[in-house]
């Protein structure tokens, strides 16, 4: 991934913009695209500031992250109950989500999620 140009060049070629350049020649003077130019005066009007983005991090968990304590209070009441069961649950608490979203989440705190501790033993028999 690319990193964000640098806060002292955003700076630089607002200026030029402010003082009625043309996009293209600020593009080529400090050789960025004039679309980061344009989309930079943008941001300026609408936000008042420069600054880039965070990049990275995670952004798909906060959804499933608002029902943190009801899925760990869950877990630790009804240890045998199966992701899919989970899930079902979370749909119907308005919340749609995917079996491996539920898994990355106890992954993520730490909970190893297993099947059913009281399988059936397997009826593979040997010919």
């Amino acid at each position: 991934m690319t990193r964000p140009y640098s806060i002292d060049l955003r700076e630089r070629v607002l200026r030029d913009l402010l003082t009625g350049d043309p996009v293209r020649a600020i593009a080529g003077r400090f050789d960025v695209s004039p679309s980061f130019v344009s989309k930079l005066g943008i941001r300026y009007r609408e936000r008042g500031s420069v600054a880039p983005d965070r990049q990275g991090g995670d952004r798909r968990s906060e959804p499933i992250e608002a029902h943190r304590d009801w899925l760990l209070d869950g877990a630790a009441a009804q240890p045998d109950r199966t992701l899919d069961e989970i899930r079902r649950e979370l749909l119907a608490r308005g919340l749609e989500v995917s079996v491996m979203t539920v898994w990355r989440f106890f992954e993520r705190h730490g909970l190893s999620y297993k099947k059913r501790r009281l399988m059936p033993a397997s009826r593979n028999v040997p010919m």
